[in-house]
């Protein structure tokens, strides 16, 4: 897998105070399996523990845990230590912590930017195995890593796929792949391959958020081709805190479409391929039924694979809602 981050930056501010640590030796292979093997005995209380009279792990900046609770109403925990070797006192990378609500820890090391690339590929294994166990893992990580160490939220999550290197088709088609969801009028959600007219669907006024309710005239297939996708994650969060931690409400909503598919955003109507991290997007929050602004924290842009894709036909204008996302007719 390759995976386009900017991890150098990221040490930049992880391993300094630079005057500290001018240079930082390389995590080996080796460190990297055997830290995943260091367990704090209490998470609540322990805040600097020695394993072998040759490591340290040194909570980070003495924070305390963040549990972030997301779409699913499942609280989970996060806590991050610093892996130091004790000779020099090197800082080797960032240990975290995952604990999920039935108590399952998960671990992974986050690399000082001097590792090899090898060990950045085995922490991208890591992290990529336990978001496919704990969904949102990787998003979730990265608000805990830029809300720490402020750094842009980094982009593990590109499925592996570099637009520049695949061949793609662009064109005139306006339209989302058929795995996306449309919601009902009942609130509930159909794939739009599986739409049909006279179908009910959601539509919501952008200035004054009411929803109605608008029949769908018609679904248009377009060829199966290998198009180009842009896909879009948004992401809302609260957060407070208090002597425990900090408690988050994490909400998240990813969307693909065609790069030339309009939208309509905080600085205003733009294609996906417009759109850039930062913009708002209005959302709906499934659990209060109020339509809020979520923003876009990664974009990625791919070959999506041979396939069909649709766009409906509802009305000049009408928005609707998407996986959630409101986004307008072509």
């Amino acid at each position: 897998m390759k995976f386009i981050l900017s991890f150098a930056l990221l040490f930049t501010v992880i391993s300094v105070n630079a005057q500290e640590v001018v240079n930082p030796r390389p995590l080996t292979m080796a460190e990297y399996e055997k830290a995943k093997t260091y367990l704090i005995k209490n998470l609540d209380q322990d805040t600097y523990a020695k394993f072998e009279n040759a490591y340290i792990m040194d909570r980070y900046e003495v924070r305390k845990p963040y549990f972030i609770t997301g779409d699913d109403g499942l609280k989970k925990r996060i806590d991050l230590y610093k892996f130091i070797a004790k000779e020099g006192m090197q800082e080797l990378g960032i240990m975290i912590y995952y604990t999920n609500e039935k108590g399952k820890l998960y671990t992974a090391l986050l690399p000082n930017f001097t590792a090899d690339g090898k060990v950045w590929e085995k922490y991208f294994e890591d992290i990529h195995a336990i978001d496919k166990e704990e969904k949102n893992f990787v998003l979730k990580l990265s608000y805990v890593l830029s809300k720490e160490m402020g750094f842009q939220l980094y982009k593990a999550v590109n499925q592996g796929k570099d637009i520049s290197k695949e061949s793609a088709t662009y064109g005139n088609d306006i339209c989302f792949p058929g795995d996306q969801q449309v919601t009902m009028e009942n609130g509930e959600h159909k794939l739009l391959s599986a739409l049909k007219a006279g179908d009910h669907v959601i539509t919501v006024h952008p200035e004054t958020l009411k929803s109605s309710v608008i029949e769908v005239k018609e679904v248009i297939a377009h060829e199966a081709k290998n198009y180009a996708v842009t896909q879009l994650i948004a992401m809302r969060s609260v957060a407070t805190s208090n002597q425990k931690g900090t408690h988050v409400s994490l909400l998240t909503k990813v969307i693909e479409a065609t790069p030339n598919h309009p939208m309509e955003t905080s600085t205003g109507n733009k294609t996906m391929g417009e759109v850039t991290e930062g913009d708002e997007l209005l959302c709906a929050n499934e659990k209060t039924g109020a339509y809020e602004k979520y923003k876009v924290v990664s974009k990625l842009e791919y070959a999506a694979g041979v396939q069909k894709v649709y766009n409906i036909v509802a009305g000049e204008g009408t928005p609707f809602l998407m996986n959630g996302v409101m986004v307008l007719q072509k």
